[in-house]
């Protein structure tokens, strides 16, 4: 065993947002590019020596390889200690937990979230603080900075460690505690939600079907559902994790969960369905014959989650990004809660969970959470829906019926317009910006605009303030357009619109939603020229 140190050179690109930084795997793979970002990850957060850290990843390909990197790494840099998941698994949620159970200085989590993998598709790695939750920008942009000056990197010249089976054993200097990636987690589930309730609503012929995608919450979903509530074994689906996610796109929505959702459709549906990410943060929701959109999930949690024991007490207050429908301030509105909107990303979550302004919060790319952990977490989604629906003794359908009659429906969609252009995709958003003052009481195929501006958000508990966070567009009588260009792919842009309108008459709440919201996407159009801008006359993916 030897220390070296390796000499290198900065290397472009290594923009890390709140999600990481992301590329394509082959990337990660070449000379010295995940080296010089882990080295780049110690200077941004002071140093390793002396901390303790959690590792983990979603099991994506090079993810193995990735955590024996990190490993050797954390050893050259004086770490004292590394808890890491057998074969470096953890959902992204998991990870949270561990972090805050054993309170360490934070961990490095190896995932792209709901992106592809495999040798050439992506590859991703990030920081999570010791509260839990994402890197905040401050720690971003040190790592950064870092990558930009970067010259060397320590890294011990040794076999791989057994990360195979829980147990304790050593790399030089620095203790490494593989643990079984799954237990603490699902004992956190059991202290939140009435496991016997749910047990005694399946074992009464409630049927469950979960699909994890070739992805890291399978071992999750069988422990906890099929071991401990008792589900059938074959209620998980796809539940052995894959390092290219058995050759799909592990994003839980009607598009990559397909056969899923087919199977919730047909006439031998059973009574609940559900799926999960890549990295378990994301969730999608069914019922028979019933796609449950991620806002309306959110909403549904917070009108309800006072059933579940983890939540009897009532919610301090709730957040939604700005996004996300506002089916959720409605919910807020009836029960007296503080409802806060803010800009895409957990970290903005992370500081109202924090400060106790909150308990629940969700984003409408289906990712929801509390503040149990700092991410957003899938799993636990489905057993606060299942308890839920075990103490109401209702149907995902009745569910959504009860909550449109008693808060109205908000019909609500986002149309993806993935890997355009992104010149002609920053074109279209600067068009937008040049038009919004002059917006405001303008007529649209019959909608009048009551508001146009770009979301900036003072946090109330830092008092940063965060610009630049997307075009809202709203119209008289409830209606809305959003537009943002996402940072989370790994080619091009990818131009999301975020669609919406409100229904409250009571004879209205069961129209298909396309044609509820056909008057918004034809606003959309109208106004941003989507087509002229990206050269696409429909979307890749609607939600």
């Amino acid at each position: 065993m030897e220390l070296l140190t390796i000499e290198t050179k900065p290397i472009e690109g290594q923009k890390p947002g709140t999600s990481g930084l992301r590329k394509k795997t082959h990337v990660f793979m070449g000379p010295h590019y995940l080296e010089n970002f882990v080295e780049a990850i110690w200077a941004g957060i002071g140093g390793a020596a002396g901390k303790t850290f959690v590792l983990g990843g979603d099991g994506r390909y090079f993810n193995d390889r990735a955590a024996q990197v990190v490993l050797r790494m954390a050893a050259a840099s004086g770490a004292a200690k590394i808890i890491v998941g057998t074969d470096a698994l953890l959902s992204t949620p998991a990870a949270s937990n561990l972090i805050r159970k054993r309170k360490t200085d934070g961990g490095i989590i190896m995932s792209a979230s709901h992106n592809p993998g495999g040798p050439q598709e992506d590859f991703g790695i990030k920081f999570n603080t010791p509260n839990g939750g994402p890197a905040p920008e401050d720690v971003t942009n040190r790592i950064f900075e870092a990558t930009k000056t970067i010259e060397r990197y320590r890294i011990l010249e040794s076999q791989d460690v057994d990360i195979s089976r829980p147990g304790m054993t050593s790399l030089g200097d620095m203790q490494i505690e593989v643990v079984d990636p799954v237990e603490d987690y699902a004992s956190l589930m059991e202290e939140l939600f009435d496991f016997d309730a749910i047990s005694s609503l399946l074992k009464g012929g409630f049927r469950i079907s979960f699909d994890a995608m070739h992805a890291v919450t399978g071992p999750y979903a069988t422990a906890i559902l099929e071991g401990r509530l008792g589900a059938p074994r074959g209620t998980v689906l796809n539940g052995t994790p894959s390092p290219d996610f058995g050759g799909g796109h592990p994003d839980p929505n009607p598009i990559w969960a397909k056969p899923l959702v087919d199977r919730m459709m047909s006439e031998t549906a059973p009574d609940f369905g559900a799926a999960s990410d890549g990295d378990g943060d994301r969730n999608m929701i069914l019922g028979k014959g019933i796609y449950v959109t991620p806002s309306d999930s959110l909403a549904v949690l917070a009108a309800n989650a006072q059933l579940a024991p983890g939540y009897r007490d009532g919610l301090a207050g709730v957040a939604r990004s700005m996004p996300t429908s506002r089916a959720l301030d409605q919910v807020a509105n009836a029960r007296g809660l503080d409802c806060y909107e803010t800009p895409t990303g957990w970290k903005f979550f992370g500081n109202l969970l924090d400060d106790g302004r909150i308990t629940l919060c969700g984003e409408e790319s289906a990712g929801t959470g509390s503040d149990h952990v700092r991410e957003k977490d899938g799993l636990w989604a489905v057993l606060l829906w299942l308890n839920i629906l075990a103490e109401t003794k209702q149907s995902v359908a009745e569910m959504l019926a009860r909550h449109w009659q008693e808060f109205g429906r908000n019909y609500y969609s986002r149309h993806d317009y993935e890997a355009v252009d992104a010149a002609r995709a920053n074109d279209m958003m600067d068009a937008l910006r040049a038009k919004l003052e002059s917006l405001p009481g303008t007529v649209v195929h019959g909608l009048t605009v009551a508001s146009a501006d770009e979301f900036a958000y003072d946090d109330p508990v830092d008092g940063s303030r965060a610009e630049g966070q997307g075009i809202r567009i709203s119209f008289e009588g409830g209606g809305r357009i959003v537009f943002r260009l996402s940072g989370t792919g790994t080619v091009g842009a990818t131009l999301r619109v975020y669609l919406e309108d409100v229904e409250t008459d009571p004879a209205q709440l069961q129209r298909p939603t396309d044609e509820a919201l056909a008057t918004v996407i034809a606003c959309a159009e109208k106004i941003a020229q989507i087509a002229h801008y990206t050269g696409r006359t429909e979307p890749d993916v609607r939600t």
